[in-house]
């Protein structure tokens, strides 16, 4: 009787993880749904963001035996890269040219992102709760230039497996070791995607040997604990340099990934501060959810240490975008959202579902609209196409000198320089052999002087415009070139294309006068 018993349990046991699992499988797939339908309208389009065109052109000259930093110039680290080519190579495979490809491995880096926001978040919400933080999360993508395959979007995941792993230890539901082991695995990795999300991994560190501290781990063994995990961390960083290193290009490496750095110079402090209080604005929603829901009264007591750790993640995550000052791109916020929704799911949970409803389709809304004004303002797939016939060149290469970076994928141009994101040339932040490792005038005079069969340039001009690089291409256009197309991409954006030799000039173009303004 008592064998019996003990089948029936271990039967019933059995038969809750399998509905677990089914009832798992089902958040995926609701996820999955939610992410394609809220990306959808981004799929056709190749220029959604001018950083990741870029991303992809490298990731498919890499294929062509081209490295990053010594013959195309970049500061990210080579993991963005090596995740383009993937994505490139993925839609080579499948007859593709990369756009939409590198577009669904992104998606694919937000489904599984999500999925583990509502993992964590049920041990702290419920799981009704915790699905609304991960749809959330994939909805705020869409209002902070996140549709695509920004940086973020790639090392949220990487951070998410950090953090999950540190609440583990924190709760005392799994050994100290290997789950430090697995968060500073995994900082590492997202460290090779962006190097901004280094203060989160400090803070993780830390509180790890917080930990073994508290638990009154020898100091012995957590000094030897503390290099395992400290070697994970830099691990594939060092890999990265040795590879380089022993190909000869270890200078190139160090200068484009730290040395350039400090070469930059600053943004007008007037458009960092209009930055920061876009990205303030976008985040207020949560912001308030937070602030007026005080989640942290309706977390359970035995749960209420590792909601700690979450809002001690929320603030290490916010100080670090404000540390790293930048907010030229509402996407340089993004890491914010990912603790954000995770503390405020505790909070949603206390919300009827009519509220929560209208809550998340007004969202989604707003992110529709967003992407919506943004092809409208910088131009879609027709755009891009018009201009990519126009600019096609019929000898030498193409030069973008300002506009899409995907133009040379678009028309299959040779590369005219290392140096061919537009904004290392043409903007005064890079104006000086310390940020990009060249004289942008002294390059911009030796691309003209190869006469590009195509010159492609913007109007109206960057406010924030290198003016010496723009002097030296507009003294070379007046005398060698003709401006044969002009392509509205938005209301009040023209792209301009110039061809060698002289030519007639088309109707609705803008006038030689404004095209000479400074």
């Amino acid at each position: 009787m008592r064998d019996e018993r003990g089948q029936d349990r271990r039967i019933g046991r059995e038969r809750q993880r399998q509905e677990s699992r089914l009832g798992q499988g089902g958040v995926l797939l609701l996820l999955a749904l939610v992410a394609l339908l809220v990306r959808a309208r981004t799929f056709g389009n190749p220029v959604i963001g001018f950083d990741e065109q870029f991303y992809l052109l490298v990731g498919d000259r890499m294929l062509g035996g081209a490295w990053p930093y010594v013959d195309i110039f970049d500061r990210k680290p080579i993991g963005l890269f090596l995740l383009y080519a993937g994505a490139r190579w993925l839609g080579a495979l499948f007859g593709g040219d990369g756009f939409l490809a590198y577009k669904l491995v992104a998606t694919g880096f937000v489904i599984a992102t999500a999925f583990g926001i509502q993992r964590v978040a049920r041990a702290f919400a419920g799981p009704g709760a915790a699905i609304v933080a991960a749809i959330l999360y994939i909805l705020w993508l869409d209002l902070m230039e996140g549709e695509g395959g920004q940086s973020p979007v790639f090392y949220n995941a990487l951070i998410l497996v950090a953090g999950a792993a540190i609440l583990r230890a924190v709760e005392r539901r799994g050994w100290l070791f290997p789950c430090g082991a697995v968060a500073m695995g995994a900082v590492g990795c997202a460290l090779q995607v962006k190097y901004s999300v280094l203060p989160e991994g400090f803070a993780f560190g830390c509180i790890l040997l917080w930990l073994g501290w508290r638990a009154r781990v020898p100091v012995g063994r957590l000094a030897g604990m503390a290099l395992v995990w400290v070697a994970l961390a830099l691990l594939p960083t060092l890999v990265a340099f040795g590879v380089y290193a022993a190909a000869g290009h270890g200078q190139a490496w160090v200068f484009a990934n730290f040395i350039s750095l400090g070469g930059q110079a600053a943004r007008p402090l007037a458009d960092e501060l209009e930055g920061l209080a876009t990205c303030i604005g976008i985040l207020s929603p949560l912001v308030l959810v937070i602030g007026f829901g005080r989640p942290w009264r309706r977390v359970p007591a035995e749960r209420r240490e590792g909601f700690r750790f979450l809002l001690v993640w929320l603030a290490v995550t916010g100080a670090a975008v404000l540390l790293y000052g930048r907010f030229g791109s509402p996407h340089y916020a993004l890491p914010v959202v990912l603790p954000a929704v995770l503390v405020a799911a505790p909070a949603l949970a206390r919300w009827r579902r009519g509220g929560i409803a209208a809550f998340m389709l007004a969202i989604f809304a707003a992110g529709q609209i967003v992407l919506h004004l943004s092809e409208r303002t910088k131009g879609g797939a027709a755009e891009a196409l018009a201009v990519a016939q126009a600019a096609t060149p019929a000898r030498g290469c193409l030069y973008v000198y300002d506009g899409y970076p995907a133009l040379y994928m678009m028309t299959h141009s040779c590369l005219p320089s290392k140096w061919v994101f537009p904004g290392h040339l043409n903007t005064r932040d890079e104006a000086s052999a310390e940020a990009i490792g060249v004289d942008p005038v002294a390059e911009i005079r030796r691309i003209l002087a190869t006469r590009p069969g195509a010159i492609v340039d913007d109007y109206p001009r960057f406010a924030f415009g290198n003016r010496a690089t723009r002097g030296v291409l507009r003294d070379v256009l007046a005398r060698d070139y003709h401006l044969a197309a002009c392509i509205p991409t938005g209301p009040a954006r023209v792209r301009l294309v110039y061809r060698p030799g002289p030519g007639p000039v088309p109707a609705g173009c803008p006038s030689q006068a404004m095209l000479d303004r400074p």
